[in-house]
């Protein structure tokens, strides 16, 4: 059996509301899209890393958001060393900040090896439990293989995981209150995440009202569509957010940060 892994003292919920900022990555080594090679990409997100941490955002999530098109599941090796050599980048330019890791699309295995490796303190999981389609086809939730790897790893990572994943439908459960039981309680997620429709996209306040009615004994986090106008409101609803697209040139996720957008959405959210 491993040694326990080594995990900053970084809590993630250590305000009354957790504000995440979330680091897109450019095209990683071997996805389509890509155009930078490893110094590129390190320099690109070290700054990223460093103008969030500066404006006050306690949580850091890395993404390989430009890996366009996603693996359904497995990510290759080449992603994964990547990822991790990364997250460790990030943990080093905002030492004071929690930093998860998100493998897109849904590599739950990967994202538990990168935060057992590096000690971030969290991962995010699309689909955790339950059957959902997708436009990379199906997905299951292989909670039972996520939690077990984690502890055979010795990682103490959290495992957010959404319920109603944005960019899917639901397979056989439509039903967002018995959806958020079971990722919880059979699937055993530290905390759930509540999205819109699509990246972006304004998630409904009643949704999360719903999850948080179903499951009060745990964090619930808004995932996409919070701006600088509605972070107040958000952060009276839900436990926490997760913020990309707002704090980018336009709006737009994947973009590089706008300076000013992030001190607007800084200033919004009381950080």
């Amino acid at each position: 059996m491993p040694g326990k892994a080594t995990r900053r003292a970084v809590p993630l919920f250590d305000r009354k509301a957790a504000v995440i900022g979330v680091l897109h990555l450019p095209a990683l080594p071997g996805a389509p899209a890509n155009q930078l090679d490893m110094d590129g990409i390190l320099d690109y997100v070290r700054e990223e890393a460093k103008i969030l941490a500066e404006a006050g955002f306690g949580g850091l999530i890395v993404e390989n958001f430009g890996d366009v098109p996603f693996f359904a599941e497995r990510v290759p090796a080449e992603t994964i060393a990547a990822m991790t050599r990364i997250v460790a980048e990030v943990m080093r330019a905002a030492p004071e900040a929690a930093v998860g890791v998100n493998v897109l699309r849904n590599d739950a295995t990967a994202g538990i090896a990168i935060a057992a490796a590096t000690g971030a303190a969290f991962v995010r999981v699309n689909v955790h439990t339950g059957v959902y389609a997708t436009d990379q086809g199906l997905l299951s939730g292989r909670a039972a293989e996520t939690l077990r790897l984690r502890g055979q790893l010795g990682c103490d990572a959290l495992i957010l995981a959404d319920v109603h994943v944005k960019h899917a439908q639901p397979v056989g459960q439509p039903d967002l209150a018995q959806a958020a039981e079971d990722t919880a309680y059979r699937g055993l997620a530290d905390g759930l995440i509540v999205t819109g429709a699509a990246t972006g996209k304004t998630t409904s306040f009643d949704d999360v009202k719903t999850v948080k009615g179903a499951v009060s004994d745990r964090p619930v986090l808004i995932g996409s569509g919070v701006t600088a106008a509605t972070v107040g409101e958000a952060l009276r609803v839900a436990d926490g957010i997760i913020i990309g697209s707002d704090l980018r040139r336009g709006g737009r996720a994947g973009q590089p940060l706008d300076r000013k957008r992030v001190k607007a959405f800084a200033r919004a959210a009381g950080l």
